[in-house]
């Protein structure tokens, strides 16, 4: 099977790409590299992964000949880097997934996996599953229920499409994102000694390995049509929701070398919890990687120096970058060079 990956050297797809590849499958990833480093380029080349620097928004189609399966992870990735620019969070979250999706069906593409966020379900006090109603809060949430709802109507007997609402993302991947809840957490306190939590403590949240986001998108891709076109799965685990003083704790236990917890903020008690019992029941999905082993995994590799914190390790600073560069550019270019994003 041929795979494109959308966001393939993205926080996610640098996880992905390598395990789609190891597990025999042929990878081409798609990205405009933004955050990846060039190791990125050595790295792929010698594992046999294709990469294409572009742009969803303006790729040939002629890049979707011969390819079978689509996992569409390109995006501006959460609820804070969404909200910095609105108009194209809306431009490359949903038009340019919207353009994905149906220059895909037209290629002759099998299979779409289009990754969506738990977010879209907002704060709400009962159990969500993928039939409670949704409730946006902001921008990168409102596009993925767009982007759900307009590609999901696309499915048919020769294009299956299916929605992955993914739980908040923690673990180790050579594009590192070092400003997610465990993730920052682990980082701060293995180099300062120091845990950062919003009052009181008590917000749920749901979490999820990136490995097990790679196992996901592979169990759809090999599951039954029947089973999966037209679908939406929350991937993430029922028992890593987990609220924030107890994560906290983990990371505090598992660091082990006497950080201690500062509180800031005011006192935030909006929480969700969220159901991922179909995925388990319809297509046998279950998660592998624990939050123990994710904060083990991160301190290792700070311990042994392989793990530093850059520009790029923190998505919405280096996106502020970009969009102050970009209007600085505007102000100087001739017309029709005025985009950097």
């Amino acid at each position: 099977m041929k795979i494109l990956v959308t966001g393939g050297t993205g926080y996610i797809g640098r996880v992905l790409c390598p395990y789609l590849k190891e597990k025999g499958y042929d990878v081409i990833a798609l990205d405009r590299n933004f955050l990846s480093d060039e190791s990125v380029k050595e790295e792929y080349n010698s594992l046999g992964i294709k990469l294409i620097r572009d742009d969803i928004r303006y790729f040939d189609p002629h890049i979707l000949e011969g390819v079978d399966a689509v996992a569409d992870l390109a995006a501006l990735s959460n609820d804070p880097a969404g909200d910095l620019d609105s108009f194209k969070t809306w431009d490359i979250n949903y038009i340019g997934r919207c353009r994905v999706a149906r220059l895909a069906k037209k290629a002759g593409v099998k299979k779409y996996i289009v990754t969506s966020s738990c977010s879209v379900y907002g704060f709400q006090n009962e159990v969500v599953d993928e039939k409670s109603p949704v409730n946006p809060l902001t921008t990168y949430a409102k596009a993925n229920v767009a982007i759900e709802a307009d590609n999901l109507i696309l499915g048919d007997k020769n294009f299956t499409v299916t929605a992955l609402r993914l739980a908040t993302a923690f673990g180790y991947s050579k594009r590192m994102r070092l400003d997610i809840a465990i993730n920052a957490m682990t980082f701060n306190a293995a180099t300062k000694k120091k845990i950062m939590l919003m009052r009181e403590g008590t917000q749920i949240r749901p979490f999820v390995h990136v490995k097990d986001i790679s196992r996901s998108i592979e169990t759809v891709f090999e599951s039954e049509e029947g089973l999966v076109n037209g679908q939406r799965f929350n991937i993430g685990s029922d028992e890593q929701n987990v609220s924030l003083k107890d994560l906290g704790e983990m990371v505090r236990k598992t660091v082990n070398n006497g950080s201690e917890v500062e509180w800031y903020g005011d006192p935030d008690v909006r929480s969700y919890r969220v159901s991922f019992k179909k995925a388990i029941e319809e297509i046998k999905f279950r998660t592998k990687y624990d939050i123990e082993y994710g904060i083990k995994e991160i301190n290792d590799m700070i311990n042994s120096g392989k793990l530093i914190q850059t520009p790029q390790t923190k998505t919405v600073e280096f996106y502020k970058l970009l969009l102050d560069a970009e209007s600085k550019f505007r102000e100087y270019s001739l017309p029709g060079f005025e985009r950097i994003l």
